[in-house]
């Protein structure tokens, strides 16, 4: 958990694949998004209620965001969305994969506004045509990026052994993320544990060279 001044930042592991879930939840407002409702409906329902505590009043699901179109991060999606009525959002190119609707088409550079915070979407082609990343500035502390399955510790998302998926990727992952973001920041993964992007920096180049 990460107990930020503005935000708190909860997370669990869920199915066979280590599928990370992510709740912010707003403190002074009670706004909460939730980042891919992978599986076990049962076990996110409980994160959602372990985060109203962080708020000074009543929480409420605002916003499910989708990182990407992939069968295992939207098992539990629309069983959770059906249970909290929240709005669904997902990277535009991704929207006619996901067999729940999306409410909010997300574009590279759009901003979501919240009671109490912010989140940014970042598109970074190649995991999926529309994965995307959220990026949550903390005033008081380092960023936080949510970055699906795009970037993990050691290396970028799957690209299927495609070349020019790989490029796209390896090319949004440098410019719109390791080129704006300073080291202390925080990644979020899809799956695993977390990193920062200065533990990852150095490997870049190494990253490039072996395609993967």
């Amino acid at each position: 958990m990460h107990d930020l001044a503005d935000v708190t930042i909860r997370s669990i592991s869920v199915s066979e694949m280590d599928n990370n879930v992510y709740l912010i939840t707003g403190k002074a407002t009670g706004a909460q998004v939730l980042i891919d409702a992978a599986d076990d409906a049962p076990a996110i329902h409980r994160l959602i209620a372990e985060g109203a505590a962080d708020a000074e009043v009543p929480s409420q699901l605002a916003l499910v965001v989708t990182t990407h179109s992939h069968w295992d991060h939207v098992r539990a999606l629309k069983d959770v969305v059906r249970a909290t009525g929240a709005r669904t959002a997902a990277g535009v190119e991704d929207v006619g994969d996901i067999a729940v609707p999306t409410d909010v088409p997300l574009n590279h550079g759009d901003v979501g506004e919240f009671d109490g915070f912010e989140l940014e979407a970042i598109g970074l082609r190649g995991h999926t045509p529309g994965s995307v990343a959220l990026v949550y500035r903390d005033p008081d502390g380092p960023v936080h990026l949510f970055t699906g399955d795009s970037l993990f510790p050691g290396g970028v998302g799957n690209t299927g052994g495609d070349p020019q998926r790989f490029e796209s990727l390896y090319s949004d992952v440098v410019e719109r993320i390791f080129n704006r973001f300073d080291d202390d920041t925080i990644v979020h993964p899809g799956h695993g544990k977390p990193t920062t992007l200065g533990a990852e920096r150095p490997s870049l180049a190494e990253w490039r060279s072996r395609g993967w």
